[in-house]
C-alpha cells in the first residue's frame, strides 16, 4: 500500500491556514472541526491507496458467506429473544427527497398505502419487538438538512412503544476549490456552506453523540446499519446468529450483480484482507472488467452488521481510515470541493469481517419514481408488520425495467400521472416519454413503450391491456 503523510510545505500552509479559518466557525462542534482537519489532512497528504490490480483475488465462500451456508437458527423463541436483546437497528436518514420533488427527509415520502419509509421501519421493530417481548432500539442518524424535520415526524410515534434515538452526522465547511477557505467563511452563512460527510461518518458520530456507551451499557452488540429507503433491509436474525457465532466483528450483506448494477461496489480479498473495490478506486483500463459480470459477480447493499464494541475500539484509536470521496461541487458559481467517506470501505479494519452473499430481496432501494411505480405496483404486497413483499406470481425472478419521463421524476407529478398504478406482474419493460396520462385498471405485459408527440396529450384509456406494444398515439391502443 503505497501511502505518503508528509504534507509539502505549501499544503501545509493551506491546512495550518485552514485551522485558523475553521477555528472561528461557532456552528460546529471541536469534535466536527477536528475531524475535518483530519480528512483534509490525509486528503492534502495524498495517502490514497492505489490498487495493485494483479493483487486481486475473488473473495472465496469463507470470506464471502453463501446465505445458505450461515448457521442454522434455533427455532427457540427464547433464544431468538436473546439475539434480538443484543441488536440495535441504525438507519442512515440524511438524505433529502429532492430529486423526487419533495422537501424535507426522503423517509417521509409514502411508499404504499400511505404509509412512509419511517412509518414501515416502526412497524417491523414493533412487531419484532411484540412478538418476542424484547425493546429493540431504532436509531435514526439525520444530516443538518434532515435534523429538525425528523424530530417533528418522531413525535407521532411517541404513543407506540417502540424505543427511538436520533443523533447528528457531523457538519463539515464546503471547501472553495480556488484557495481552501470554508465556504462559510467568505459570507455563506447559509446551509449551503457544509455538507454532511457521506455515510463513513456513522461510526464516530454515534461515537461523539453519546449513543455508543450508552448502548454498550445496556448490553448491545450489534448494529444493523442500512439505508432508510432500501425497503428490502429489514432485521435478519440468521446474519446476527452466524456473526455472534463465529465473532465477526463487521458483515458486509451483498448481492448478485445484474446489469442495472454494474457501478456497484464490489467486496475483493486484497493483500489477505476483505476489502471493498469501488468504481472510483479503478485504473482506467481496468473499468470494463470490473463492470463484468463474470469476474466481479457480487455488489454491495449497504446493508452492514457491525459490532459496536469493535467500532468503539477502533473510532478511539482513530483507525478507520477510509478511502476519501472527493466530491466536486458549484454553489452559486463558485466551485467548491467536499470530502466523505463510506460506511462500506470500513470493512478492511475490522476483524473477522466477512461478506455475506445474500438474495436480492434484501435490496430493495427507491431511488426515483420508477423504483414506486414497481412497489406501488401488484408487483409487491404490503404485510401487517410492514415489509414489502414480492409476488410469488411473478416467474421472472428479476424485476421489469422501467423508465419514465422528466414529466414523471416528481412523486405529486407521478401520482398526478397514473389514475391507479398499473398491473405490472407480467411486464418484461416499460419506457414512457411525453405527456402520458394512465386511467385506472391498465395492464402491462412483456415490452411496452409509450411515446407521446411533441405537444399531444397522450391517454391510456380505463382497462386497457397493452402487451408488446409500442404507441405513439390512441390509434395504437
Amino acid at each position: 500500500m503505497a501511502t505518503a503523510t508528509t504534507l509539502s510545505p505549501a499544503d501545509a500552509e493551506k491546512l495550518n491556514n485552514l485551522k485558523s479559518a475553521v477555528a472561528g466557525l461557532n456552528q460546529i462542534s471541536e469534535n466536527e472541526k477536528s475531524g475535518f482537519i483530519n480528512l483534509v489532512g490525509r486528503y492534502l497528504s495524498g495517502e490514497a491507496q492505489h490498487i495493485d490490480w494483479s493483487k486481486i483475488q475473488t473473495p472465496t465462500d469463507e470470506v464471502v458467506v453463501p446465505y445458505d451456508k450461515l448457521a442454522p437458527l434455533s427455532e427457540d423463541p427464547a433464544e431468538t429473544k436473546k439475539l434480538l436483546d443484543k441488536l440495535v437497528v441504525l438507519k442512515l436518514n440524511g438524505g433529502l427527497g429532492t430529486t423526487m420533488g419533495c422537501t424535507g427527509p426522503k423517509s417521509v415520502i409514502e411508499v404504499r398505502n400511505g404509509l412512509t419509509f419511517l412509518d414501515l421501519i416502526v412497524k417491523q421493530i414493533e412487531a419484532l419487538d411484540a412478538k418476542f417481548g424484547c425493546s429493540v432500539p431504532l436509531l435514526l442518524m439525520n444530516s443538518f438538512n434532515t435534523r429538525d424535520d425528523t424530530l417533528r415526524i418522531v413525535e407521532k410515534y411517541a404513543n407506540s412503544n417502540i424505543d427511538i434515538h436520533t443523533f447528528n452526522q457531523s457538519q463539515y465547511p464546503r471547501l472553495v476549490t480556488e484557495d481552501f477557505a470554508p465556504l462559510p467563511c467568505k459570507g455563506n452563512s447559509g446551509k449551503d456552506g457544509w455538507y454532511p460527510p457521506g455515510h463513513g461518518d456513522v461510526f464516530p458520530s454515534l461515537m461523539n453523540s453519546g449513543k455508543l456507551d450508552a448502548l454498550l451499557a445496556k448490553g448491545k452488540e450489534y448494529v444493523f446499519v442500512a439505508n432508510s429507503d432500501n425497503l428490502g433491509a429489514i432485521v435478519d436474525l440468521k446474519i446476527l446468529n452466524h456473526l455472534i457465532l463465529n465473532k465477526n466483528e463487521y458483515c458486509m450483506e451483498v448481492t448478485p450483480k445484474t446489469l442495472a448494477d454494474v457501478k456497484g461496489g464490489t467486496l475483493i480479498s486484497y493483500e489477505g484482507r476483505v476489502q471493498l473495490l469501488e468504481i472510483a478506486q479503478v485504473p482506467d483500463e481496468h473499468v470494463n472488467e470490473f463492470k463484468s459480470i463474470e469476474k466481479f459477480k457480487i455488489f454491495n447493499t449497504n446493508n452492514l452488521w457491525v459490532n459496536l464494541s469493535a467500532i468503539k475500539r477502533l473510532v478511539e484509536a482513530d483507525a478507520l481510515k477510509m478511502e476519501i470521496i472527493p466530491n466536486p461541487k458549484e454553489v452559486d458559481g463558485v466551485k467548491v470541493l467536499q470530502l466523505e467517506t463510506a460506511a462500506g470501505a470500513a470493512i478492511k479494519f475490522f476483524d473477522r469481517a466477512i461478506g455475506a452473499n445474500v438474495p436480492r430481496s434484501r435490496f430493495l432501494p427507491v431511488n426515483a419514481t420508477s423504483d414506486l411505480l414497481l412497489v406501488q405496483s401488484d408487483l409487491y404486497t404490503l404485510t401487517d408488520e410492514g415489509y414489502v413483499i414480492r409476488n410469488p406470481a411473478r416467474s421472472n425472478p428479476s424485476n421489469p425495467s422501467i423508465e419514465l419521463g422528466p414529466e414523471f421524476k416528481k412523486v405529486a407529478n407521478f401520482l398526478g400521472r397514473f389514475k391507479s398504478i398499473p398491473s405490472i406482474i407480467d411486464l418484461d419493460s416499460l419506457k414512457v416519454t411525453g405527456d402520458v396520462w394512465f386511467g385506472s385498471g391498465v395492464t402491462l405485459k412483456g415490452k411496452v413503450t409509450v411515446a407521446a408527440k411533441s405537444g399531444v396529450k397522450l391517454e391510456i384509456p380505463d382497462g386497457a391491456v397493452i402487451a408488446n406494444k409500442d404507441i405513439n398515439g390512441p390509434e395504437d391502443i
